[in-house]
């Protein structure tokens, strides 16, 4: 880390004034019995929506906005990967029935989703029994993330299924030279396509660190570091602004899909809700890699930096609520659409800061964000949360049309209450 973010003294940058909502309603107040009751039954609804997600050979599709499966996504591995971890901490929490369903999408990562013959895992497999080309990183981190809640949660071939998916990861995705991961190759994993992506870099810090939580493999956390340190470097030198994509060589390419600018999982500019998920695992990272305040104040600096930029950039910019999809480099809003993952992260996140912190703003922040979605993100009629809003939170869904899974919303309804050093699952089962 650079010598910009070792100290307190640094200038944060200065948000806008009234861009924090001020409420006094307790149900959106941390520490309140009434904000832990609220983000409880918010956790019990979540699991209650995304009962119906097993597909008959196992494995997960995308649901509908009613909570059924559309069947023309099939059983997609980052989608079952997300409810098998979601229901392994179910199953810890109590909710009747979360094991045998995260039994049904961990069927889908041992059965249908894995590639017997080349090793790894196919990113999609359709109703007629074709798969997807490619191996993607993005997917296999988080079957390691699967993996490593059902561990935890006890749950039959749980440890088989993280040794070889820690085994493909080492061997095809994670480059110890730089420290980093690559992103795509093609099926047979004898072509690297040159893209290298953030995006799978922030999912495999996520896992890495449940890997370690999970296992006691301090490995894992050391290599999160060694990721974190690069993000960290190259947002200090955007104006905290995270550079999301970059060519063959970890050259920036800041003008990749210029042409798309809302893509799914590579959208053009910023994204302030991946500042916002950085920030979080930073400090997570920090908090559990050092043994006192002073070794991760550096980085505790950095995640506000990081908190501090996206919520200034994209907060409340256009006369509406909510946090803006993607900025250009300037700062500037290019796609305006609110996406219901980047409220979920804000919760965690200011929860988070303000445990690493004990600054008051950060708490209220927390409770601008909860009052958000409970009065535009949460489905209060039909369950889940909407996936995605437009510039003046209406319903939409061309980006995430349905309810696709539960992953985030459900994690933060958790994660705030939780320790913040330790990984979701972990924390959990400690909690227990």
């Amino acid at each position: 880390m650079s010598a910009a973010c070792s100290s307190r003294t640094h200038r944060m940058f200065s948000l806008r004034k009234g861009t924090i909502i001020m409420t006094n309603n307790p149900r959106y107040t941390l520490g309140t019995e009434a904000n832990r009751i609220f983000m409880a039954s918010e956790t019990y609804e979540l699991l209650k929506f995304g009962k119906g997600f097993p597909a008959p050979d196992g494995g997960s599709g995308w649901l509908n906005a009613d909570g059924t499966l559309d069947p023309s996504h099939g059983v997609e591995t980052w989608i079952t990967s997300r409810m098998a971890h979601v229901y392994s901490i179910g199953a810890m929490l109590g909710y009747p029935g979360a094991g045998e369903l995260a039994d049904a999408a961990l069927k889908g990562l041992t059965g249908i989703l894995h590639d017997d013959e080349h090793g790894g895992w196919y990113p999609q497999v359709f109703a007629d029994g074709t798969h997807a080309p490619r191996k993607v990183c993005y997917a296999h981190a988080f079957v390691i993330l699967a993996a490593s809640s059902a561990l935890l949660a006890g749950r039959p071939g749980a440890k088989e299924l993280l040794d070889e998916a820690l085994a493909t990861y080492d061997k095809h995705f994670w480059d110890d030279e730089i420290g980093l991961a690559v992103d795509t190759w093609n099926t047979e994993f004898t072509e690297l396509d040159p893209y290298r992506g953030l995006n799978a870099n922030m999912h495999t810090t996520e896992a890495f660190l449940a890997v370690a939580d999970a296992t006691g493999n301090n490995t894992y956390r050391v290599r999160a570091g060694r990721i974190i340190d690069h993000v960290i470097e190259w947002a200090e030198h955007n104006g905290w602004r995270i550079p999301e994509h970059f060519k063959s060589d970890w050259s920036v390419d800041l003008e990749c899909n210029a042409d798309k600018k809302d893509d799914q999982f590579k959208p053009y500019g910023a994204t302030p809700g991946h500042g916002i998920e950085w920030a979080r695992l930073i400090v997570q990272w920090a908090l559990s890699s050092f043994a006192n305040r002073d070794g991760a104040r550096p980085y505790i600096d950095a995640a506000e930096h990081l908190f501090a930029r996206a919520v200034d950039d994209a907060w409340n910019v256009d006369g509406a609520q909510g946090l803006v999809y993607t900025t250009d480099w300037n700062g500037m809003p290019v796609v305006t659409d609110r996406m219901h993952w980047t409220a979920a992260e804000s919760l965690n996140t200011a929860a988070t800061l303000h445990a690493a912190t004990g600054e008051a703003r950060y708490a209220d922040w927390y409770a601008t964000f909860a009052r958000y979605v409970d009065e535009h993100v949460i489905d209060h009629e039909g369950g889940s949360w909407f996936h995605q809003l437009d510039g003046g939170n209406h319903v939409i869904g061309t980006v995430w049309p349905g309810k696709s899974d539960l992953y985030h919303a459900f994690q933060s309804t958790l994660i705030p209450f939780l320790d913040p050093a330790v990984s979701i699952a972990t924390a959990v089962k400690n909690a227990a």
